[in-house]
């Protein structure tokens, strides 16, 4: 083998420079990320969403109570029982404005648990939901506080669940309604 065996550098950069290039790169990813670890992360994250335009992630209530209509018969959503029980109970959590209800639907699975025109156990339940959902109506609970949901199969039931949505009270209310009776 001899000197004219290897092929000629290409005019270039030195080598050298590459080498300095990547410590340099290296320099700057560790002081990135030194001054990363001292941002706020929900404004980090915040901003991270906005740059790619991600809808903002829309927390769930704290579940901090439920009521439930059990007992349906199977292939229909007409309701049980009488719901003034639980119009009663939804009126008096929504008097708190910080208050959620979500209503969850749900049918057993079996094949005689299925709405009649589709054969869908899924529809059946929202329907369910929304049976309790137009009884509660009447408790003047404004709709965006209400939220209908399909629950997971294994009851002929519904769910209400009452969610604690934060401390923030609506624009121009700043206190609560105090309980009856005071």
């Amino acid at each position: 083998m001899t000197l004219d065996d290897f092929p000629e550098d290409a005019p270039g950069r030195p080598a050298w420079l590459m080498t300095l290039a990547d410590l340099a790169l290296l320099l700057v990813g560790f002081f990135v990320f030194v001054q990363a670890t001292t941002l706020d992360k929900q404004a980090l994250a915040k901003g991270i969403r906005d740059g790619f335009g991600a809808p903002a992630r829309i927390a769930e209530p704290m579940a901090v109570g439920a009521a439930a209509m059990l007992n349906f018969a199977p292939g229909t959503a007409a309701l049980p029982a009488s719901p003034a029980g639980l119009i009663a109970w939804a009126r008096e959590a929504a008097r708190d404005p910080r208050v959620t209800l979500k209503i969850s639907g749900s049918a057993d699975g079996s094949a005689a648990d299925v709405d009649a025109a589709t054969g869908s156990g899924a529809v059946l339940a929202a329907d369910r939901a929304r049976a309790v959902a137009a009884a509660l109506a009447t408790a003047h609970v404004a709709p965006g506080r209400l939220t209908i949901t399909n629950a997971a199969a294994g009851r002929r039931a519904v769910v209400v669940t009452l969610g604690f949505a934060g401390n923030a009270l609506p624009p121009g209310n700043q206190t609560l309604p105090l309980p009856e009776g005071n």
